[in-house]
């Protein structure tokens, strides 16, 4: 999670979202919303600020040379995802700070966008600082990738194929034929409400439809892989890597299923063709065949493994330092200089502007957002301005570890289980109010988990100086395999908790059972 300073005051419904969170959505995953940066609906709000507001006409495709019937010209098309780009890294947590990777990956993708349909476009290449698997373009040269995905890849070549695919994307003009295909539909908006719990993002959808909900198709998608396996054969890298990618991805889906059924939750997956059809698949191959005859082997590049390698080195696995960590059952937060315990066994995600936590039963759920207060305004007041349209109350004033709050046991509220109490708690500290709410399944009078709900407030606390250390994030390290190297031994010393075997053989294509060879530069987490 990230400070959200100015943000505006929370009503109830930023925490209990009645039309955002269902409770059937509880029982098949907590908060499925966590998944909003992957989900297609996230993409269609990502879009759709990119959509069209007037018919331009048939515009002759940059790739066929055919015309298209679009609904946006082009300079339409750049100049909506140029405002929909503040929009994208408030959603994804901001670009990772290291202008150094920023600047890497810009070069890549530069050299792709050079030798493109449309190189005379200006190309904004952008890493998220988010761990989910991603990669997307709003069109207009704007491509977009996270430390995600950046993690599971391992040479320049498969960079260039994940970029190259998305240049794909903008060159033939997907985005605005998708949404000039589905604009007259104007039925997007109750899913993006759904799936985001924001009533901007939802009027946004209205610019698009079903289609890009359900995102560009086989058709497209696999025309940027063709397009994305062509500018690798005209920078001199080999397009059979597009296949590299597509496996990798693959295995990573593939596990990632595997391990959403084994956790009765949603799987977090990529989207398009990438995630759609194996390495072998037949038309894949054949697009890749098409672009070997403009690769020439005497002018060709190696793969920039270890540029890569090296480029990735230190960058965070999972969540970073500016979002803060989860270790064990205790979150800290460096850069705001807190920590506090959540109950053992419960599910804590962190997402961009709160943490969430479900207990095992998926029957009770906390949760936490931080807004700077009014000038002059204390805990109880502050409390009372967002409870102002709840139904009862009873509040006291509380001292937390030396700081200030106050809290209320709220009769009746839209919780995600429906009309119920909740617990609420403010908290101030550093200039900044933190916010908790919590609900459980069922209840009356009190929610069933509230001694937890207080227990867990009551360990929110300053970080200690030495506590600074443990709250640096999880990061890549590289080390090079001996002839006795053993992924199984790395993993029996390696930080990751759940299924450490599986990450760091899926972070170095060695899934499901390879082994590095000796002299192999590896990634193993530290």
């Amino acid at each position: 999670m990230r400070c959200r300073a100015q943000a505006p005051f929370f009503d109830l419904s930023p925490f209990f979202p009645g039309s955002a969170i269902r409770p059937e959505q509880i029982k098949d995953y907590p908060f499925r919303a966590t998944a909003m940066t992957t989900h297609p609906s996230f993409r269609l709000a990502a879009f759709c600020l990119v959509a069209l507001s007037a018919l331009s006409g048939c515009a002759t495709n940059p790739v066929t040379g055919r015309p298209d019937l679009v609904l946006q010209s082009e300079s339409g098309e750049i100049n909506r995802a140029k405002e929909v780009h503040p929009m994208l890294l408030q959603q994804f947590g901001g670009p990772y700070q290291d202008a150094r990777l920023q600047e890497y990956v810009n070069e890549v993708g530069q050299r792709a966008a050079k030798v493109s349909h449309r190189p005379e476009l200006q190309y904004t290449f952008t890493v998220l600082d988010s761990q989910d698997i991603n990669a997307f373009t709003t069109g207009g040269g704007f491509v977009y990738i996270t430390r995600g995905i950046m993690s599971f890849l391992n040479s320049e070549a498969e960079l260039s194929a994940v970029l190259g695919h998305e240049i794909g994307h903008v060159t033939a003009r997907h985005p605005v034929r998708q949404q000039s295909q589905s604009t007259l539909a104007n039925i997007g908006a109750a899913a993006v409400g759904v799936f985001t719990g924001s009533g901007d993002l939802a009027g946004l959808a209205n610019y698009a439809g079903a289609a890009i909900i359900r995102g560009y198709g086989r058709d497209q998608e696999l025309e940027a892989d063709r397009l994305g396996a062509e500018y690798l054969a005209r920078v001199g890298m080999d397009p059979n890597h597009m296949i590299d990618v597509v496996r990798l991805l693959k295995n990573q889906e593939l596990f990632e299923i595997q391990r959403a059924r084994e956790e009765k939750r949603d799987p977090r997956v990529y989207h398009g063709v990438f995630s759609t059809h194996p390495d072998n698949d037949q038309r894949l191959s054949e697009v890749v065949k098409a672009a070997e005859k403009l690769h020439d082997d005497q002018a060709k590049t190696d793969s920039g493994r270890e540029r890569y390698l090296a480029a990735i080195q230190g960058m965070p696995f999972g969540t970073s330092r500016s979002q803060g960590v989860l270790k064990g059952n205790r979150f800290y937060h460096a850069d705001l200089g807190f920590t506090l315990a959540f109950p053992t066994g419960w599910t804590v995600e962190n997402q961009s502007d709160r943490i969430v936590a479900i207990s095992p039963g998926k029957d009770s759920v906390l949760q936490m957002q931080t807004q700077a207060p009014p000038p002059n305004t204390g805990p109880r007041e502050f409390l009372s301005r967002l409870l102002a349209r709840g139904s009862g109350g009873q509040g006291e004033a509380l001292e937390v570890n030396g700081l200030q709050a106050h809290t209320a046991l709220v009769r009746a509220t839209k919780t995600p289980f429906g009309m119920g109490p909740a617990r609420y708690t403010v908290i101030y500290y550093n200039n900044l109010a933190y916010i908790f709410a919590g609900a459980s399944k069922a209840s009356s009078g009190a929610p069933s988990a509230d001694p937890l709900f207080n227990s867990t407030i009551s360990t929110f606390r300053r970080l200690k100086q030495n506590e600074f250390a443990v709250a640096e994030p999880y990061k890549i390290k590289t080390i090079t395999a001996s002839a006795n190297t053993r992924m199984a031994d790395l993993a029996k010393t390696s930080p990751i908790q759940k299924y450490p075997l599986e990450t760091l053989r899926l972070l170095n294509d060695l899934y499901p059972d390879k082994e590095p060879k000796p002299g192999q530069v590896i990634k193993i987490i530290q």
